[in-house]
């Protein structure tokens, strides 16, 4: 399924960057959350990270605490 850019009807122009239409963005959007859900989204969060954010949700009480 390959689209010619320029037949998008808009595109986002950056000196920097080639253009890429608004369709073009919205479908290779939808394709990465579309992976992303499929292998990262589904796996479990590792122990480290874990750990990680019940120290940053104690810090956040603490705070409260003292306001």
């Amino acid at each position: 399924m390959k689209q010619d850019v320029s037949a998008c009807r808009e595109t986002v122009q950056d000196p920097v960057m080639p253009a890429i239409c608004i369709e073009a963005q919205q479908r290779l959007g939808q394709t990465l959350r579309s992976l992303y859900e499929r292998t990262v989204d589904g796996e479990p969060i590792p122990l480290d990270q874990v750990d990680l954010l019940l120290r940053l949700r104690q810090r956040e009480r603490e705070l409260r605490r003292q306001r």
